[in-house]
């Protein structure tokens, strides 16, 4: 017996950047209806990308209530969140939506809860993408000493101004300020002693930054380095360094800063991040970008 071929269609978008072949890419199944878990982890092996989204559409008042249910999937595992694939999917359910009128905002019902993204539209035509995420949780403090023994570096390469300091915003990252961009430059995770180190703390990924930046405008230098490779972007980690940059007056309270990353990659991005200080709280943390499309394609089952 021939079974029907199922055709599923996707659009790869690069996510936190301008144009093309920069930022980080994304593919995006614009509907998934009928895909098993098991195929979907296969299809994001598949697509071989740092992530892969599913779109389940459900009925419209559902949608409007809950937001539209999305399923991110690494090449290994299903994710709670992330940031890249949470702006990524939303522009490109703008785009699904544009021939009734642009929506000027879109929710996503992910595993962690509704994700709302807000859209707005430049002088020169480029859309650009805003996520809430969840208010941050602050966790641990780390001893600059032990996180140098995992990075190599000396401790006067450390920023020791501002803490170390786990925060999560949907996933956890351990913020470490580094002194200057000759020490990020140089970076080299020693994966074994960063995975004994976690197994003892709640550093279980980390987010480098720098106040030593490429570009002017920019606030802060990041790298994210993990089993892998090297992350472009990482939108679920800068939100974190959004609320860490609030609470230590990095930035002002409610103001948009950018964070250069993928430098090292030689994938650039660009993420514009924002949290707000009320009294000891941090919230409304903020976090966008623009996003690119690349190809559009089916896959046959």
């Amino acid at each position: 017996m021939i079974l029907p071929v199922r055709r599923y269609s996707f659009v790869q978008v690069d996510v936190f950047a301008a144009r093309p072949l920069e930022g980080n890419p994304l593919a995006v199944f614009t509907d998934a209806r009928g895909l098993s878990d098991v195929e979907m982890q296969a299809l994001a092996r598949e697509m071989n990308l740092s992530e892969t989204t599913y779109i389940l559409p459900r009925e419209g008042e559902i949608e409007r209530q809950c937001g539209v249910r999305v399923r991110i999937f690494t090449t290994e595992e299903e994710l709670p969140f992330a940031g890249h694939p949470t702006l990524g999917t939303a522009m490109v359910l703008r785009a699904l939506h544009s021939d009734g009128g642009s929506p000027s905002s879109v929710a996503l019902d992910l595993k962690v809860g509704k994700i709302p993204v807000e859209f707005r539209e430049d002088p020169d035509g480029q859309v650009f993408g805003e996520m809430r995420q969840r208010d941050p949780e602050f966790g641990q403090a780390h001893s600059p000493e032990e996180i140098a023994h995992l990075t190599g570096f000396r401790g006067d390469e450390l920023d020791r101004s501002v803490p170390i300091q786990t925060v999560s915003t949907g996933v956890p990252f351990t913020v470490i300020p580094v002194a200057g961009l000759t020490s990020m430059r140089r970076l080299r995770l020693d994966m074994a002693k960063v995975s004994e180190y976690a197994s003892r703390h709640d550093a279980k990924l980390l987010y480098f930054v720098t106040r030593e930046t490429e570009d002017p405008v920019a606030r802060l230098h990041a790298r994210m380095i993990f089993s892998g490779g090297e992350d472009p972007a990482t939108g679920s980690a800068a939100g974190c360094a959004a609320a860490w940059m609030a609470r230590y007056g990095i930035a002002r309270s409610d103001e948009s800063v950018v964070i250069e990353q993928g430098i090292e990659a030689k994938r650039p991005s660009r993420i514009f991040v924002r949290a707000g200080v009320e009294g000891e709280r941090v919230t409304n943390v903020r976090v966008g970008g623009y996003v690119a499309e690349v190809l559009r394609g089916e896959v046959r089952l």
